[in-house]
């Protein structure tokens, strides 16, 4: 289905930046927003084309869906394929972290809970984590609990100086101060 209106991926495009989009991404958005697209339901192999995305482009939009921490380990309550999962992305991004360049940051979140410990295979109820990294980002800040998922998308929009029009962005809160 697609979005009512139109998203930050609508967005930046009708700026004319690049907007990529790996994983299940383009499911998600109805195929809208995209510059370009690369679907995978395999987290290695969504690292690989997220990897490939960050040598090409030089300014604009990389949004990675890790698809398997959600349909294989987390609807299925694979506990033991969700903890192998998250090994193996944590072994994977210092290659991605060795690529960010100054301007860059990298936001790791998702979309719902999805705690493969509760007798649930639904959605959990938990907030979801957003974590940032990059060479000027104040890493360890935290950014206590939002009041809307939208002030990730706010923050992205104030990265690129776009207005999206909903939430409240972090950018300031996470950049280094310089004095």
């Amino acid at each position: 289905m697609p979005p009512p209106g139109d998203t930050l991926l609508d967005i930046l495009k009708d700026n004319g930046l690049p907007v990529v989009g790996v994983g299940k991404v383009d499911d998600l958005f109805a195929q809208r927003g995209l510059t370009r697209s690369f679907h995978s339901v395999n987290n290695a192999e969504c690292m690989d084309l997220t990897l490939g995305a960050m040598d090409e482009i030089k300014n604009g939009l990389i949004f990675a869906n890790f698809v398997e921490f959600d349909m294989v380990w987390g609807h299925r309550n694979d506990v033991q394929g969700f903890k192998a999962g998250l090994e193996e992305l944590d072994k994977r991004l210092p290659d991605i972290k060795e690529r960010l360049r100054p301007e860059d940051i990298l936001f790791i979140t998702a979309d719902h809970g999805n705690d493969p410990t509760t007798p649930s295979t639904d959605h959990s109820r938990e907030y979801v984590p957003v974590m940032a990294t990059g060479p000027e980002v104040n890493e360890g800040k935290d950014l206590g609990t939002r009041d809307s998922f939208a002030d990730l998308g706010a923050t992205i929009a104030d990265m690129f100086g776009v207005t999206l029009g909903n939430g409240k962005s972090f950018l300031e809160e996470l950049w280094r101060r310089k004095d």
